[in-house]
């Protein structure tokens, strides 16, 4: 376990953390980004996303994560650092609005790099085959509707779509940024791992805020932008490798054989 970081009294970053989260290089082109950025801007749980902009070739986000310290304790309105024994009045973060789906088909998406609100239809019914059988209604949708599948918190359902990988910018400079990083309440935010010189990668759990009431299925599936491009993200469209590392209960997971 890492050392708990050189705090000298309760503040913000007890409960809260302000970064700049990269999201990909310039050189990946537009429509590759408006996907990478509505994807992951769509995670608002436990992540309030501010501006987006622009430096020496990639696309970057400042964010606010969400999770507290492991060392803070509260009780009747008072915190206590646990690895310091700073004590204060709890410490409230001012948390933004900021809705995905705003109804009549509207949503917000990156759209050339900005957060937009764009009007989605939805996709037009295929036409009825003559003499079809008839079906299910959700025969041939949504594999994942009926998955055991869960997140590291024990909440069970659509565990891709509330799980994902973020790399936060910090150089080896920053020490005290990269220990308040360490510090996080996990499985909020865990599996921390420096790849290189500047930014190191971890592992949240916060909810895409494209999901519909029920928790599982996509609001952007089927709908199209106005130039033809699918508004949902394509890398929510790629089911998982086989060799890929699953979540428990995916329904993509080998299955024991009985016996």
């Amino acid at each position: 376990m890492s050392p708990p970081p050189p705090c000298t009294a309760i503040g913000r970053q007890c409960s809260a953390l302000r970064v700049t989260l990269r999201i990909g290089s310039l050189e990946e082109g537009t429509p590759s980004l408006d996907h990478e950025s509505t994807w992951l801007l769509g995670h608002t749980q436990h992540i309030t996303f501010l501006e987006l902009w622009e430096s020496e070739g990639d696309l970057y986000v400042e964010a606010v994560l969400h999770v507290p310290c492991r060392f803070l304790r509260t009780e009747d309105g008072t915190a206590r650092c646990a690895a310091w024994g700073h004590r204060a009045p709890i410490p409230r973060t001012l948390r933004r609005a900021q809705p995905r789906q705003l109804g009549r088909d509207r949503f917000r998406v990156v759209d050339r790099r900005q957060m937009v609100t764009r009007h989605l239809p939805p996709p037009a019914p295929a036409p009825a085959a003559r003499r079809a059988l008839p079906v299910l209604a959700d025969a041939g949708g949504n594999p994942c509707a009926t998955a055991a599948c869960r997140t590291a918190d024990n909440r069970q359902g659509a565990a891709c779509c509330r799980d994902l990988q973020v790399e936060i910018m910090c150089t080896r400079r920053q020490r005290t940024l990269e220990a308040l990083v360490r510090s996080r309440r996990s499985p909020y935010l865990c599996k921390v791992a420096r790849e290189g010189e500047f930014s190191i990668d971890v592992e949240m759990i916060s909810a895409c805020a494209y999901l519909e009431p029920g928790g599982v299925n996509c609001t952007l599936h089927g709908r199209h932008r106005a130039d033809g491009r699918p508004a949902k993200p394509d890398l929510c469209s790629e089911w998982p490798g086989k060799q890929k590392v699953l979540h428990p209960g995916c329904v993509f997971g080998r299955r024991r054989r009985a016996g």
